[in-house]
């Protein structure tokens, strides 16, 4: 269980680029970093207005002088310092990931990024490989697989509770962007702008997330083969898709399901997992994250709580209170921060971390090479195409 004890020795000096004023992801950053004291805020161009971003960050309590006008200043003054930032979050719009990642990367700092890492997978590839010479981590802020039902799934897996896994369905599909609430809404604005969204809207904004959490619970499952259809059902959205549709076929001849929308009317998240097996299915849904189904055919279905002694110990390791008590998206973050300062930690002092899984660099690269078959099979008429 996790009290807030430190499980590093010192606090990682920490910045940010973007999560200024007004950002809900940015306090989700700061809120999940700060949490466990693994990281320390020092230093951050919030704000692509630089006055407004100092204002911002000294009531942050972050040292004006440190409170910098854009990421390019902040990395070239605090390599300076003896006492500089040592990784920093990136929580700016799609467009600007791969040159600030890139620019921290070359810099020698660590760094957690939002989704998508980049446009395409060539650039993923040159950040891969960027990180490796640098020895530096690189991680991605797939916050949902921080919930500790996930880590319950990935070992009932793994120790062959459902037997041999046949079906995969994903889902995340929500109803807030029914209508072009674009129009209105800044934030929701540069999404749909290909020039800064990139390739695609809700394949990579949603889908993304379900299908890492696949990855998290089958390691080992690979894709051969997909097919994906988009659709705009708010014109003005074309061509970025508000809707899609994924079918894949694993190596091992499983199937797999994607269905990433903002147009589902009346749905909140609906953001769903299921894994089907030659014995038994479990389900996750994101809107319920402290339980899991767990449904064994011939049996009555059961419902898994978080925290309770019946779970595997590996599902234990990240509680933060007991069993019953509800915990949430910030718990989940957190939960990822722990690790992504483990894993710094472990870099810098010349470790090797074993047996603590986070959304790494390859988790980056995945998401952007899925989304990138996706718009391949959607723009050339919804075909199967081989998984490149």
């Amino acid at each position: 269980m996790i009290n807030g004890e430190k499980n590093i020795e010192n606090p990682i000096r920490w910045g940010m680029v973007g999560g200024g004023r007004g950002s809900q992801i940015g306090y989700i950053h700061r809120s999940s970093a700060l949490r466990d004291h693994n990281f320390e805020l020092v230093a951050g161009a919030f704000d692509i207005d630089p006055e407004r971003g100092k204002d911002f960050g000294v009531n942050l309590h972050v040292d004006p002088e440190r409170c910098y006008a854009d990421y390019k200043t902040m990395f070239e003054a605090e390599a300076k310092r003896e006492d500089g930032i040592q990784a920093v979050s990136i929580a700016t719009p799609n467009g600007t990931h791969y040159e600030i990642t890139k620019a921290a990367l070359i810099a020698g700092l660590h760094v957690v990024c939002e989704k998508p890492l980049c446009f395409t997978t060539t650039e993923a590839i040159e950040l891969e490989e960027l990180a490796y010479a640098k020895n530096l981590v690189v991680g991605i802020s797939y916050g949902y697989s921080g919930h500790q039902m996930i880590e319950q799934a990935r070992k009932m897996i793994e120790n062959g509770d459902l037997g041999d896994i046949r079906i995969v369905k994903m889902q995340f599909a929500h109803g807030f962007h029914s209508t072009a609430v674009e129009k209105n809404n800044a934030s929701t604005k540069w999404r749909v702008d290909p020039k800064v969204a990139g390739p695609s809207y809700v394949l990579g904004d949603l889908g993304t997330h379900p299908l890492y959490l696949s990855e998290v619970m089958l390691p080992n499952l690979k894709i051969k083969k997909l097919m994906c259809s988009r659709q705009s059902f708010v014109k003005s959205r074309s061509p970025l898709e508000d809707n899609a549709f994924t079918i894949m076929e694993y190596e091992n001849g499983a199937m797999g399901t994607v269905w990433s929308s903002c147009v589902n009317a009346g749905s909140m998240h609906g953001q769903t997992i299921r894994i089907i097996g030659s014995k038994a299915s479990i389900e996750w849904w994101d809107e319920h994250p402290n339980q899991l189904r767990y449904e064994v055919q011939g049996k009555p279905a059961m419902i898994l709580d978080r925290g309770m002694d019946y779970l595997y110990s590996e599902a234990l390791i990240d509680d933060r209170i007991g069993g019953g008590h509800p915990e949430g998206l910030f718990e989940a973050w957190s939960n990822l921060y722990s690790r992504f300062a483990k894993a710094m930690n472990a870099k810098d002092r010349g470790e090797t971390l074993e047996d603590v899984w986070y959304p790494g660099i390859q988790a980056g690269v995945e998401g952007v090479r899925w989304v990138e078959n996706c718009v391949r099979s959607a723009d050339n008429g919804a075909v199967w195409v081989e998984y490149q």
